[in-house]
């Protein structure tokens, strides 16, 4: 996948001190994180929601009893923390570090 996003879609990768993941930036500020199978742990699909206050997002999801990460992870550019949504599936909150 790191192949396809950098030669077929021409994104270059972005250095995040810290990660696991080659990332790419996309256009609108987004980014794409690409995990080998298992490198980030279970992430057999793992889509990730932009935060303002990841601290602030996190306990509102655990008020609700949503199976979660014990601490955020961080890599040079973001914050972020997985969490197991109802349908079963893995996702993450991420939240742009001000430092980065």
């Amino acid at each position: 996948m790191t192949e396809f996003m950098s030669s077929v879609l021409g994104l270059a990768r972005v250095s995040a001190r810290g990660g696991e993941a080659d990332l790419f930036l996309l256009a609108d500020g987004s980014a794409f994180a690409v995990s080998s199978p298992g490198g980030m742990g279970a992430t057999e699909r793992s889509v990730g929601f932009l935060v303002e206050d990841l601290e602030a997002a996190l306990h509102e999801l655990r008020a609700i009893g949503i199976e979660m990460d014990e601490a955020p992870a961080s890599n040079a550019l973001f914050r972020y923390a997985h969490f197991v949504a109802p349908d079963g599936y893995l996702y993450e909150l991420v939240e742009r570090r001000l430092d980065g």
